[in-house]
């Protein structure tokens, strides 16, 4: 049991009325406690979403809390046995909570924790009492989305024996959650809801695409791990293992433990197929040949297996058992078949005594009527009759009540749904997926495909177009190679290392660029380059403005680095001081590395006016009221007769002015 001694909800009254008493799991969607509803005086459990999931403060966002209230409605509603019941919803410091049915017992991942492997009859019995529950949600129109023994809950057996499961109660749970967090997702993060990898299906994987049939997958992946005590693909990390369900088959348990029936075989087999189109529709379908399976499991005429105890030198609590049979009158009322009930006992006590008194009739009432001349006439009348009855109802139940349905695909949505109407057909909705080549809104796929038999009146299912799918590249600079390389993976990019460089506030190994850049548009598919960062550079760049040129020159080789040709630009500075550089001081390079300067030229070169011929003290004034010195000879008051440097002159600003005054 998961506890932790500074949960500060444990004892906290949450809306009024739930007390929590204790923390029992905590996984990486919600957490889950045991509490008094203090109203009705009964333990319930309630289950708490994290704050943070996918993206930070997910679960306080409108969109969230909105999606994940509807989904508590509909789980609500699902009323069966072997579903948890959820009693109520709400929202508690932010973050969504349900109120659910308290089940004393444990998760199916503890029992094969201690178990290690079940059965054929327990893990059949667990897997029936699983379908019936995910059967209920498939007919109310709900996935569950993440099928896995963490979330399947085994609770004590009516009769008291922990030793066989056959009789325990399981119920389900979770319904719905994982489709409130992946629509959340989809929409407000860009990330998407992968289902716990080693029971994942092949399309979710390819195309985040779920319906009835990814829960049948992920059904007989733990039925295969209940008869094998394992899970069909391992690997180092979780993308790895995901793709093995999209490039490899299941391998059949007997494979793994000899000895199993090989019904147990095809059942998996079944279940698992990579095709979604191979498998059962629904779990429905799927709980009656299970149902089926364990029948010829069971059967006195069928081959008893021997489950030979594990070899591998584990300590397993697994005795040598044989299989128990399971009579179809000893399943409760909700996982019969329809011929396991009183219709089944009716047709078997006419074959017994009652039986044989209507043969003897029967071939009595054969007997008299050749001999009579009417007889033969009405016998004639009756194979004729029953001949054309025969025909008709074989015509009809083969071909008269099916028509061929029409070709949807390419087309928009409202073409598709007026040529389906006007067919007299019913047209529902599979997920849409994304498409490069049809435009939003149009047919990908229909089903049944065009041409195939169609019952009249009967329902399409069609697949919609998305359009292209396009998403910004997600930013992950500043992150380790590891955790950039999971996220673009995660969004369906190719990734590849580029030429990695030194940066000076990034450490070695974490991402410094990408190309294309962080909020570009890409597809699934692209190749993104990585760039990383080598650390800081070995050399640090001086500070050289202010310095001379040639004193900056001297520093710079000093240090192995390379001075290119300096750039010369007017300055109030003297000429041949530095007054800027590149890189800037401080900055990390390589030895090597290019550093360029920028150099004086000093201050801008001002024109001499001319001041010969006029009188001294106002030659002397004009000059000065330009900002030259002004050195006077001979006679100030005498007129100006020569000036130095001369009128025109390119001088430098507050050079002295000599001029010559007699």
């Amino acid at each position: 049991m998961d506890t932790q001694v500074a949960d500060t909800l444990l004892g906290s009254l949450i809306d009024g009325r739930y007390r929590i008493r204790g923390r029992v799991a905590r996984g990486g969607m919600a957490t889950v406690y045991t509490a008094t509803d203090e109203r009705l005086e009964r333990t319930v459990a309630v289950k708490i979403i994290h704050a943070t999931q996918g993206s930070p403060g997910q679960a306080g966002r409108p969109s969230f809390v909105d999606r994940f209230t509807d989904e508590a409605k509909t789980i609500a509603r699902l009323t069966h046995p072997n579903v948890v019941a959820v009693y109520d919803q709400g929202t508690h410091a932010g973050r969504p909570y349900l109120v659910m049915e308290y089940v004393r017992g444990r998760t199916l991942r503890e029992v094969l924790a201690e178990r290690r492997r079940l059965n054929p009859d327990e893990a059949l019995a667990i897997t029936e009492q699983m379908l019936a529950a995910i059967g209920a949600a498939h007919r109310a129109g709900l996935v569950h989305r993440d099928v896995k023994p963490e979330n399947v809950l085994v609770a004590e057996a009516p009769s008291g024996g922990p030793a066989n499961l056959v009789d325990s109660v399981v119920k389900v749970t979770d319904f719905g959650l994982a489709q409130a967090v992946e629509a959340s997702t989809d929409h407000d993060s860009g990330n998407q809801l992968m289902a716990t990898v080693a029971y994942v299906a092949p399309e979710l994987v390819t195309d985040g695409r779920a319906d009835a049939r990814t829960d049948v997958y992920s059904t007989g992946i733990v039925l295969f791990e209940m008869l094998t005590g394992r899970v069909p693909y391992d690997g180092d990390r979780p993308i790895d293992i995901a793709w093995q369900h999209v490039d490899r088959d299941v391998p059949a348990p007997s494979t793994l433990v000899p000895g199993l029936p090989r019904v147990l075989d095809d059942l998996v087999a079944r279940a698992t197929r990579r095709d979604p189109t191979g498998r059962p529709g629904d779990a429905g379908t799927l709980l009656a040949e299970v149902q089926v399976a364990r029948d010829s499991v069971g059967s006195p005429n069928s081959h008893t297996a021997l489950i030979a105890p594990v070899t591998d030198g584990s300590a397993v609590s697994q005795p040598t058992m044989v299989v128990a049979p399971v009579r179809p009158h000893e399943r409760p009322t909700w996982a019969r078949l329809p011929e396991d009930g009183p219709p089944a006992r009716g047709r078997r006590r006419a074959a017994s005594g009652g039986g044989d008194d209507l043969r003897t009739r029967l071939a009595g009432l054969v007997a008299r009527l050749p001999g009579e001349g009417s007889g033969r006439f009405a016998i004639a009348a009756v194979v004729v009759v029953l001949g054309l009855v025969a025909a008709l109802g074989g015509w009809w139940f083969g071909v008269g009540r099916y028509t061929t349905t029409p070709e949807l695909v390419s087309m928009t949505k409202a073409e598709a749904e007026a040529q389906a109407s006007q067919g007299g057909f019913d047209v529902i909705y599979a997920d849409p997926r994304y498409d490069d080549q049809v435009p939003r809104d149009g047919v990908l796929q229909q089903d049944p495909a065009s041409s195939a038999k169609i019952l009249k009146g009967g329902t399409i299912t069609l697949t919609l177009s998305l359009g292209p799918e396009r998403f910004e590249l997600p930013d992950v600079v500043g992150k380790e190679f590891a955790l950039a390389e999971a996220d673009l993976l995660s969004a369906q990019l190719e990734v590849v290392k580029g030429t990695a460089r030194y940066d000076d506030s990034l450490p070695e190994g974490v991402v410094v660029a990408t190309k294309p850049e962080a909020g570009k548009e890409v597809k699934p598919g692209d190749e993104i380059t990585v760039i990383l960062s080598k650390g800081r550079a070995p050399i640090t760049v001086p500070n050289l403005v202010g310095k001379n040129l040639n004193d900056a020159r001297n520093q710079i080789a000093q240090l192995g680095l390379v001075l290119v040709e300096p750039t010369r630009k007017q300055s109030d500075k003297p000429r041949d001081e530095v007054i800027g550089q590149s890189p800037a001081d401080g900055s990390g390079v390589e030895r090597g590395a290019q550093i360029r300067l920028e150099v004086s030229e000093g201050p801008p070169l001002v024109t001499v006016p001319r001041v010969v011929d006029l009188p001294c003290q106002q030659a002397k004034q004009v000059l000065e009221s330009q900002g030259f010195p002004v050195a006077v000879q001979f006679n100030p008051n005498a007129v100006t007769r020569f000036q130095n440097p001369n009128e025109n002159a390119q001088v430098a600003p507050g050079t002295q002015i000599t001029i010559g005054c007699f």
